[in-house]
């Protein structure tokens, strides 16, 4: 761990040379968001080094218990169903972590829904090396019993998928673009380099893309309401991955599990800071310009926008949740109440009883990642496929 200053240190000034040789000697907050995460060498995402799990800077739901990817495995396997039980049936993982959420689904349709486990492909699509050669070690066991291929986006055909695209926690990693108002109009916040290091400078949007999406999402930023200095995010790299997702799929559908909110709750008036955060083990601030390359740096997403682009991309909308409604969908409560019956006779077995439902609470805790939000979209079903309600959306 000792060459984390360096490797901070390195990064920063590619950065600064970098902004230096721009035209303006300015990048958007979202270029270099894009270098802090995703420089191949020095990127947060570039060296794994445990950033995420219980000894890193955040974990995320697989990493509590199994329960998720095998609930996950459920809703799959329904599809599967609904889309005629097609071989090959394809799952498509977009950022796969640690692998962790791969071994979990396919473990679950392995043990309980062996036929469609048989026609399954499984398709990771990864950018940071370091996590795909944990994916591919994690993995091994699998690839004699199941097809599982690691993808880039620009390599897999238009309307090629027949199964379902899914991630869990990943449009929240996207660089995103800062604005702010002053004197009632739309600004772009920007960063310079400094001798001391990285400031902010406010000047006109670099792209029209910005006013265009308060207009998708129906958000009046003239608005009296609007303080300002009102200061948010603005997600332009979420709609032009779901376009080039929705282009990938034939028949089958879109998961997006990530925290966030609706527009009218993202961009409510009383939120005039945004919801930008940096993470390093486990405590976070919002201060992205420190420890350049070794905190991750999130915003919320925002789920009207992925709604609306889905529109215009031909997705239809199926259905928005949270996690912890969805998970008791597909069996979450189930398993909680299995936990009761056992009769746990040593101190050991109930400490493991104790901590798997510990896990099963925080899953669907309304106060963490219960809260999470699930959007589920549709492309190329028919009228009666469409009209299948599926489990994790079906309210109980």
């Amino acid at each position: 761990m000792s060459d984390l200053p360096d490797r901070a240190s390195a990064l920063s000034d590619l950065i600064t040379q970098h902004i230096l040789h721009s035209s303006e000697c300015r990048v958007s907050f979202a270029e270099y968001m894009e270098m802090a995460l995703y420089h191949p060498q020095y990127g947060y995402y570039a060296a794994h080094n445990e950033k995420i799990g219980a000894h890193g800077d955040f974990f995320t739901s697989p990493h509590l218990a199994t329960d998720f990817g095998e609930l996950l495995a459920e809703q799959f396997a329904e599809m599967w169903q609904i889309l005629g039980q097609p071989q090959p049936f394809t799952l498509v993982e977009i950022g796969a972590g640690q692998g962790l959420l791969a071994a979990d689904v396919l473990s679950g349709l392995q043990g309980h829904h062996p036929d469609c486990f048989a026609c399954l492909d499984y398709v990771i699509v990864e950018k940071s090396a370091a996590l795909m050669a944990e994916q591919q070690q994690r993995l091994r066991s699998w690839q004699s019993d199941v097809q599982i291929e690691w993808r880039s986006l620009d390599t897999i055909p238009a309307n090629s998928i027949t199964g379902c695209v899914f991630s869990n926690e990943l449009v929240d990693a996207f660089p995103v673009h800062l604005v702010t108002l002053t004197n009632r109009k739309l600004q772009e916040i920007y960063v310079t380099a400094q001798s001391n290091g990285f400031a902010e400078v406010i000047d006109q949007p670099s792209t029209s893309r910005l006013t265009d999406y308060f207009d998708l999402n129906g958000i009046d930023l003239s608005s009296p309401n609007y303080p300002d200095g009102y200061r948010t995010e603005v997600n332009l790299g979420a709609l032009d991955w779901l376009s080039l997702v929705a282009d990938l799929i034939q028949r089958g559908y879109l998961l997006t599990i990530d925290y966030g909110y609706p527009a009218t709750r993202y961009y409510n008036s009383m939120r005039s800071q945004g919801t930008l955060q940096c993470y390093y083990q486990h405590s976070h601030h919002n201060n992205p310009y420190i420890q350049v390359g070794q905190q991750d740096i999130t915003a919320h997403v925002d789920f009207t926008a992925l709604e609306r682009q889905g529109d215009r991309t031909g997705l239809k909308n199926l259905g928005f949740t949270q996690q912890g409604l969805f998970l008791m969908a597909l069996g979450l409560g189930d398993r909680l109440a299995a936990l009761s019956e056992i009769d746990a006779k040593n101190n050991q077995d109930i400490q493991t009883v104790i901590l798997r439902r510990d896990a099963l609470h925080r899953l669907m805790n309304p106060m963490g990642l219960g809260n999470f939000g699930v959007l589920v979209q549709s492309k190329g079903l028919t009228e009666a496929e469409n009209g299948q309600p599926l489990r994790g959306l079906r309210q109980f």
